[in-house]
């Protein structure tokens, strides 16, 4: 029986096929997809370890993928995991007790004499805070088990990741739509953005959280541990930062009336730690990726309001891809049109180059 479709038919339709199938497979796994995507970052940023100790070394595949996961689960899960559950019970226990900042607030009033802002609003803040930043950590916003479930699919995606490495790579040379020059600008693009905002950006915010905490710590701030930890997810954002935490910091002493302790706060806020993250973030860049500070910026809006703690890493990973996309697309239509004008000039050239020969005999 003859089909009732002509060939470009049925390829436009296998194409809305594909698409189709593949949308609602995204739309199922749409609450896991972050597992996915973190299982992607962690092969981007382990693979180096993965080609020294596999390819170079020739170690047992299967043991090193074994111990990658091991590291993932002790240095990043389980830290990450006690970190936010700390920051987020804090602030819950703010929002239900709003009297204590409402105190400081207060003080702080009657020392400017400028009437700041009401115990209502600063409970409705505190609440806000509290449940948008329980939206971004997945161990509080979606369940214990929902957790368990997303570092599972994530340990599990990435151990076969690495096992099947040779087949995913080809895999993706393949059935991506785009040129092997394109293809290697976007997989550059990936372990620039990784190394920039995964370990660059664990490092100077590291370094940021231990300074703030010391700098608290020193100059008799109440529960320093805890505002180094706040410090640690501040210093994620590239402008403001961790003067997040110490700037309320100096003002809480002034408050208190401890003016030089204030302004001991503010001058190694601004002398010591700012210019410790500048220099830093500047080393950084030269060795492990030079990320424009906007694409950071604009990325982390967009990524965490989307994906959630991950997209601090997503968020700048995909407008850097959109602009590599731009510069490939920008790239091939100024090759087409060289090609177009190359085309066409020869059929120019000799119309023009008979015109003398037409002319000569003329002449003659």
């Amino acid at each position: 029986m003859e089909n009732i479709y002509t060939p470009r038919q049925r390829h436009v339709l296998l194409i809305a096929s594909l698409l189709g199938l593949g949308g609602l497979m995204l739309l199922g796994l749409a609450q896991y997809l972050t597992a996915f995507l973190g299982a992607g970052i962690l092969f981007v940023v382990f693979r180096p370890w993965w080609l020294a100790l596999v390819h170079r070394r020739r170690w047992n595949r299967r043991l090193v993928a074994v111990l990658l996961l091991l590291v993932t689960v002790v240095v990043l899960i389980i830290p990450f995991v006690a970190l936010s559950t700390l920051l987020i019970d804090r602030l819950v226990a703010f929002a239900r007790r709003p009297e204590l900042i409402m105190d400081v607030l207060h003080k702080l009033e009657h020392a400017t004499g400028f009437q700041i802002i009401g115990r209502q609003n600063v409970q409705q803040i505190l609440q806000q805070v509290a449940r948008q930043v329980s939206s971004w950590v997945p161990s509080l916003a979606t369940g214990t088990l929902n957790f368990l479930v997303i570092v599972g699919l994530m340990l599990f995606t990435m151990y076969y990741l690495f096992m099947q490495e040779t087949y995913f790579l080809l895999g993706l040379r393949r059935y991506l739509p785009f040129r092997s020059d394109t293809l290697t600008e976007l997989g550059d693009s990936l372990r620039n953005n990784v190394n920039a905002n995964v370990l660059g950006q664990v490092v100077v915010s590291l370094v940021q959280s231990i300074l703030t905490g010391l700098t608290l710590w020193v100059f008799a701030v109440p529960d320093p541990f805890f505002w180094g930890v706040v410090a640690f997810f501040m210093a994620f954002l590239p402008v403001l930062g961790t003067p997040l935490v110490w700037g309320p910091a100096a003002l809480y002493q002034f408050s208190q009336g401890n003016v030089g302790q204030a302004i001991g706060i503010l001058l190694v806020g601004l002398v010591v730690i700012i210019n410790v993250d500048n220099l830093l973030r500047i080393v950084l860049a030269k060795r492990m990726g030079d990320i424009h500070p906007l694409v950071t910026l604009v990325g982390l809006v967009l990524g965490v309001e989307i994906f959630g703690i991950i997209g601090l890493v997503v968020g700048p990973l995909l407008v850097s891809y959109f602009l590599v996309l731009m510069e490939v697309f920008r790239r091939e239509n100024r090759a087409a049109k060289a090609a177009k004008k190359a085309h066409a000039k020869p059929v120019g050239g000799n119309s023009g180059s008979s015109l003398p020969n037409a002319s000569g005999p003329a002449g003659a």
